[in-house]
């Protein structure tokens, strides 16, 4: 048994050698190539890489250009486009660190917006993965931090830099993760209704009510609030919940006809193919559960439907095709 392990253990090294082996090569290739190169040479090679969306290579040479050159005249601008590239790599984590680093040093700098935008966009976009950019998700589902400190980057970016170019995008990202932190309270509000929960549920609801009024949660949030203080026993106040969801949202799926609110008292859900299979032996539990977003897609009446999208952007179909990767 020791033989075969210690085989393993020189197997396992041989392929860490193997693979630390190929990224100083590369380096010393790099190293080799870029010898003589002037600042100039670097920066127009650069340029080249950019351009042709060789993200690698342009990494490599801004890395270089910094390093070699640090104090000259292109180092500012290297560390501004490292920034760029790291983001269009899908380096997301470095692409925040390099913002970062460049807003720290150089809070004045005239494109110092453009660095607070990237960092904003990057933690967007941090956490998912290639395909995860391209296809059908539920962000509202996702851990709210990123979502928190992309508000909060796109806000410093309005705070100092009204005026910048990039300021509408950044305004219409801040009204989609100020919906999408929003729905987050919901989805955390349902979840604490399964685990029964009741106050944690009716906090999470009046949270939004408090702090994301006028966004598509509101609603919801109000039905949260209904249902969690009847289950808590406090009639009162669930009926001034109700009262609010009927003058706002009368067509809210949690009213029936008349307008009242539909109040869930028996948590056994009879109307579930278990129950009926199992002639009424096995009934699983239905708690409560709101999410009205479809109907307000629907309902323009009810809230605007494109308070939860992101800015949409135009892509050719080489980039559909592709994932993104090209085009």
């Amino acid at each position: 048994m020791r033989p075969l392990i210690f085989v393993l253990m020189l197997a396992l090294l041989g392929g860490c050698a193997w693979f630390g082996g190929g990224d100083d090569n590369a380096r010393k290739e790099a190293e080799d190539r870029t010898r003589d190169f002037t600042e100039k040479d670097f920066y127009d090679s650069i340029q080249a890489e950019l351009t042709a969306r060789n993200w690698t290579k342009a990494i490599e040479n801004l890395e270089a250009l910094e390093a070699r050159f640090p104090f000259g005249t292109y180092a500012e601008q290297a560390q501004l486009e490292l920034v760029y590239a790291y983001h269009e790599s899908l380096n997301f984590e470095a692409a925040i660190a390099a913002a970062d680093r460049f807003i720290r040093l150089h809070p004045r700098h005239p494109s110092v917006d453009y660095a607070h935008y990237v960092k904003g966009m990057a933690l967007l976009n941090s956490g998912r993965g290639l395909f995860e950019q391209y296809l059908p998700r539920d962000d509202s589902t996702r851990d709210p931090g990123a979502a928190r400190q992309a508000f909060n980057s796109f806000s410093e970016l309005l705070n100092s830099h009204p005026d910048s170019s990039y300021a509408p995008d950044a305004r219409q990202h801040m009204v989609h993760l100020r919906n999408l932190l929003a729905r987050q309270e919901i989805h955390a509000a349902n979840y604490y209704f399964e685990r029964g929960a009741y106050l944690a549920a009716t906090n999470r609801g009046r949270y939004v009510m408090e702090n994301y009024q006028q966004t598509p949660a509101m609603a919801d949030a109000l039905a949260v609030m209904a249902q969690g203080y009847h289950m808590l026993g406090l009639p009162e106040l669930a009926a001034n919940a109700e009262h609010t969801l009927k003058l706002n949202f009368p067509n809210h799926s949690g009213l029936d006809s008349q307008g009242n609110f539909r109040y869930q008292d028996d948590m056994l859900d009879e109307d579930s193919w278990w129950h009926k299979l199992t002639l009424g032996r096995f009934t699983p539990e239905k708690p409560p559960y709101f999410d009205s977003r479809p109907e307000f897609q629907e309902d323009g009446e009810q809230a605007a439907p494109n308070l939860d999208a992101e800015p949409a952007k135009k892509r050719s179909w080489l980039n559909w095709l592709t994932f993104g990767l090209l085009g």
